[in-house]
């Protein structure tokens, strides 16, 4: 996510912690509809984390880390080359993709999305016991609203 802050996390807006949580939810859900192949998600729910170098009761991050396994291995390629074409066209900047350094040579792709102020980092785990994509998603840095304090717990 592009933000002239030193820490290079951008500021998401003012939220509570549920309605942020909620947010992250839909932008998963985005995501997964953009896989496009037959699989199952895991159930995973957002997390609230803090931003660094700022007060812990009134500024937070949401993370949301999921995972895709294809009804089929042979998807998995398939669902990668979606997501590498789709996202762009979704107002995802694709910021890396590649092999990372693994013995496993997996391949990553990580995107920003400017707007939501969300970035996806997408593994594709090919050689894994069971095939899947373990996705990653991190928000900006909200602050709650005046008078109210981080809820470390929204769902």
């Amino acid at each position: 996510m592009s933000d002239d802050k030193s820490d290079g996390v951008p500021f998401a807006g003012t939220s509570t912690t549920r309605d942020a949580s909620d947010a992250m939810e839909k932008t998963s859900s985005g995501i997964y509809d953009l896989i496009g192949v037959k699989g199952k998600a895991s159930e995973n729910f957002p997390g609230v984390t803090e931003c660094a170098g700022k007060d812990r009761k009134t500024h937070f991050r949401i993370y949301h880390p999921w995972s895709f396994h294809p009804a089929s291995a042979s998807d998995l390629d398939e669902a990668m080359e979606r997501l590498k074409r789709e996202l762009p066209k979704h107002g995802w900047k694709i910021v890396e993709y590649g092999p990372d350094t693994s013995r496993n040579k997996n391949i990553n792709l990580t995107a920003d999305n400017d707007k939501k102020k969300v970035s996806v980092n997408i593994v594709k785990m090919a050689k894994s016991d069971r095939p899947s994509l373990s996705l990653d998603l991190v928000s900006g840095c909200y602050r709650v609203p005046e008078g109210q304090k981080v809820d470390l717990y929204p769902s």
